[in-house]
């Protein structure tokens, strides 16, 4: 499955879904604004998907001034009592999943045991919920084993971890292949947006310096039953992004039919 992020105007949504199929990753549940007056917004949202015909739903969790692995016992209640609300509207709108960032900034906070008080916060978070997928996303992560060891320490089978790309080839020393044979297993979804390294620039694939054609091809061999938010700002690099996924899938049916 294929989603792309609701960073469009709804018209647009609507285009894109009319001609390429692809689900929604809504951004409207990671906004503290629409989480303080949630009910209204779940109704709203309701209307907004119904209008632009989308089938599957994923939410995009808070994350401005939250952190799960945050020593002040008065942040990790706010952290966690944000994260309750997105995945109050996730069970009300049927989403599949909800996506978290981790939280990580380089040079404020240690590695040291970084994992633990992760793993900690979301053993705590699932317990007694199962249905919903919860994705821990890299953003600023340079490092690779503290996300494998989280998603190793956490309990619940509905725990994974995403892998964003442009993220990593803009964040990380470590090569994207490096991310993608890593996270492996470990992973259940693929943010999907191109940069050429310098910045966070959500282009469409092919319009910045990652290697598309090797990038999917590693994908596919250690993630394969991942599935893929298309996350960028304009249109016609969703468009463009979505049209290279379904070009590359169809030449791998043929060479496996051949």
């Amino acid at each position: 499955m294929v989603y792309a992020s609701h960073l469009l105007e709804d018209e647009e949504m609507r285009q894109v879904v009319e001609e390429t199929g692809v689900g929604i990753e809504s951004i409207e549940f990671s906004i503290s604004e629409n989480l303080d007056c949630l009910d209204e917004k779940i109704a709203g949202y309701r209307e907004r998907l119904k209008y632009i015909g989308a089938g599957s739903l994923t939410l995009h969790g808070p994350f401005l001034d939250l952190n799960p692995m945050t020593y002040d016992s008065r942040i990790r209640a706010v952290t966690k009592s944000r994260f309750t609300q997105t995945y109050e509207a996730a069970k009300r709108l049927e989403a599949r999943k909800i996506i978290f960032h981790t939280g990580f900034l380089p040079g404020v906070y240690y590695l040291t045991g970084w994992a633990d008080r992760v793993a900690e916060f979301w053993n705590e978070f699932m317990e007694g919920k199962s249905g919903i997928q919860i994705l821990m996303e890299n953003v600023y992560d340079q490092e690779i084993p503290p996300m494998i060891e989280v998603e190793q320490k956490v309990e619940s089978p509905d725990f994974k971890l995403c892998l964003d790309i442009g993220h990593a080839h803009c964040y990380s020393p470590r090569p994207l292949s490096e991310w993608i044979q890593a996270f492996g297993k470990h992973a259940g979804h693929v943010h999907v947006h191109d940069n050429c390294g310098d910045r966070d620039a959500h282009l469409g694939l092919g319009r910045g310096n990652i290697p598309v054609d090797e990038t999917l091809e590693l994908l596919n061999t250690y993630m394969p039953d991942a599935e893929y938010t298309i996350e960028c700002s304009q249109m016609e690099d969703v468009l463009i992004s979505s049209r290279m996924i379904s070009s590359w899938r169809k030449k791998q049916k043929v060479k496996m039919a051949g």
